[in-house]
Parts: structure tokens; C-alpha cells; sequence
């Protein structure tokens, strides 16, 4: 079941791996939940999932205002046809990607592609006052294969937040062009508990993330897909550790395993390691979760590297506060958190 509290909705999953959580479902059913002359805005990577496709469609047919920013990558195919003829032949790489969106465009949803040279990593959603986001993909691997989470967050705060990125997508403001440099993330309060958004490149969230951990005094769990050397939040890691933090990871394996990775740094200062992905119908790890002294948790779509930094389309949610005075908002936070350490436990378990 999902941990929900009143105005934040937590999504481990997915189920066909072992998870507590469908991933699809609560994609869906925030789509189906926009009313006619509603604005809703869609800015994710890649859409080759039917039903999604079908619930975007859906409700454009019921009169919902459709704003759809997608990464261009995976609509075209890995080479130049050979010919003219070959050029109209409906086969190749990300096929699927190509109907879904042709229907798409059929609805009269608005759509755009990104002009990000380097990847439009966005997954999130804005209707209203809410938010959806996450680390998990549109697809059929991301929502059934790979590990991930799902986030929903129902505040105008945060919303607002969203929507200003979105209309920065929507303009074309992409990757390093999105940058504002008098701009700083906003904080909100939802149910009581911090809660602070941040978009890459704009707000460098590798630098809250490696705030977030020098702040911690026990442990930080985390599971991440990609985690490169040319990321600081290792060294930060290893600092905390060498002052006694319990530090405990769990890695996508063959990112893991590639040269750039962040793994081999970790593992020689000490670092608890573990690796999944790719065997027993796993996918891959997907997430990009980290919680620390079971109070506070990073969500979103952010891998660990200098590119998602730098030049990707990114976002992080940050929930709680480590060191928060408030009884209830730490009792809701630490509810969170401890959701999210008890499911990287499980992968390292199941799949570790």
C-alpha cells in the first residue's frame, strides 16, 4: 500500500518486482482525475506505454487542456533509412514511441520536443495544485521492470514551483539556457513537514544533496541508477562515513560496474555497497532515492553525475527536515524516510 499521508502520496514499486506499489496506477489515475478545461502539464522523457498514452488521450477527449514536453531522442530512429521508401516504413527503434505519439497528436494534445542537446530528464506532471514526480519513466520498463518510486505532492507551493519550470520548458528554455541566476528554490510547508523543490541546471541540486548529507548524524541509505566519479555527493559519502556515519547504497549493476563509476571510490573507503539489476526479470535500478537519519528523503529524477548537474532537465524533491523541532511533522518525516530505507533494504535482499 502506498504511504500516504493527507497532501503527500509516496509510490515504491514496482509490484512485478516485489514492490508494495503499481506505478502505473497512480500515473493514471492522476490523468483521469483532470476535468474538462483543467490545465495539465506533461513534461517526461519517453512515452511507450499504451494505457498512459490512452489516459493522456482520454482526457483531451473530455475537454483537458494538454501541454506535452517530450525528449526527442526516442522518436527517432538509430540510423538514416536507406532510401525513400524505407524512410515510410513503420519499423525500427522506438516504433512504439512513434505510434503512441502520433495518437497523441491525433487528440489534439499540445506536444513538444525538447531542444536539450544533452537529455530532457524531466518526469513530472502539474494539475492545479498537485504535482507528480519521480524517478519512474512513462514505460512499460520503467512502470513494470525497473525499481522506482513515484511522488504526489497536493500543494500550490510547490505546484507553482513546477509550473514556472514547465513554462520555462514550454518557451524552449532547455538544459544550460534555463538558467536564472537570481532565482532560489521556495520551501513549503505540507502537512506540517519542509518540503523544497529543485530543478537542474538552474538550482544545482547535487550541491543541496551534498549539504543534505554533511547535515547527517546516524545513517543515509540510497539507491541510485547512475553514480559517477564526476559527482561530488561520493566525497561527501565518504565523509560522512569517516565520521561515523553508517552509510549503507545500493547501485544499478551495470552502471555500477563502468569505468566512470563512483562505486570503486566508495567501496575502498569502507562504503556499504550492494548491486541489482538485469537478472530474474529485473530490469534496472532505477531510482534516485537517498534517505537520511530516517528523517529526511530525496526524490526525483536526478542520477549522481556532472551532466545532471550541468546540462540535463532535472528535478529533486526534498521531504523533511533533519533537524526539525516539530513532533509531528518529524513523526510524519520519519514515516517517510523509514518507507523509503525499508525498500532499499528489500532490493539489496531480493536482488542485492
Amino acid at each position: 500500500m502506498p504511504n500516504t499521508i493527507d497532501n503527500f502520496e509516496l509510490y515504491l514499486g514496482p509490484q512485478q518486482q516485489g514492490g508494495a506499489d503499481s506505478l502505473v496506477d497512480p500515473i493514471i489515475a492522476f490523468i483521469d482525475s483532470a476535468k474538462r478545461r483543467q490545465n495539465l502539464m506533461i513534461a517526461v522523457q519517453e512515452i511507450d506505454h499504451q494505457p498512459i498514452a490512452e489516459a493522456i488521450i482520454n482526457a483531451r477527449l473530455r475537454g483537458v487542456n494538454i501541454d506535452l514536453v517530450i525528449e526527442q531522442s526516442y522518436l527517432l530512429g538509430k540510423s538514416k533509412p536507406a532510401n525513400l521508401a524505407e524512410a515510410f516504413t513503420a519499423s525500427g527503434a522506438h516504433q512504439v514511441n512513434r505510434e503512441l505519439l502520433a495518437a497523441i497528436l491525433r487528440s489534439t494534445t499540445d506536444v513538444k520536443m525538447d531542444f536539450n542537446p544533452s537529455i530532457f530528464h524531466q518526469k513530472f506532471m502539474v494539475l492545479g495544485n498537485s504535482v507528480l514526480t519521480g524517478s519512474t519513466n512513462f514505460t512499460t520498463t520503467g512502470v513494470t521492470k525497473n525499481l522506482n518510486h513515484v511522488v504526489i505532492v497536493h500543494d500550490a507551493e510547490i505546484a507553482n514551483q513546477y509550473k514556472k519550470e514547465f513554462r520555462e520548458i514550454r518557451a524552449g528554455r532547455f538544459g544550460k539556457n534555463s538558467i536564472d541566476r537570481d532565482e532560489k528554490p521556495k520551501e513549503a510547508r505540507v502537512d506540517g513537514v519542509r518540503v523544497k523543490a529543485l530543478f537542474a541546471p538552474d538550482h544545482g541540486p547535487e550541491m543541496e544533496i551534498m549539504k543534505q548529507i554533511l547535515k547527517a548524524k546516524t545513517r543515509i541509505d540510497f539507491a541510485a541508477f547512475t553514480f559517477a566519479q564526476s559527482s561530488g555527493i561520493d566525497d561527501a559519502l565518504i565523509a560522512a562515513h569517516d565520521r561515523g556515519v553508517t552509510v549503507n547504497g545500493v547501485l544499478d549493476r551495470r552502471q555500477a560496474n563502468q569505468k566512470w563509476a563512483a562505486k570503486r571510490g566508495m567501496v575502498a573507503a569502507g562504503i556499504s555497497i550492494s548491486e541489482a539489476g538485469g537478472q530474474g526479470g529485473l530490469g534496472k535500478l532505477h531510482h534516485k532515492l537517498m534517505a537520511i537519519d530516517d528523517q529526511l528523503t530525496i526524490f526525483g529524477s536526478f542520477n549522481y553525475t556532472k551532466p545532471a548537474n550541468k546540462s540535463n532537465d532535472e528535478n529533486i524533491l526534498i521531504y523533511g527536515d533533519i533537524d526539525e523541532p516539530d513532533v509531528q511533522a518529524r513523526a510524519l518525516q520519519h514515516r517517510v524516510a523509514v518507507s523509503a530505507r525499508t525498500e532499499i533494504d528489500r532490493i539489496i535482499a531480493a536482488f542485492g
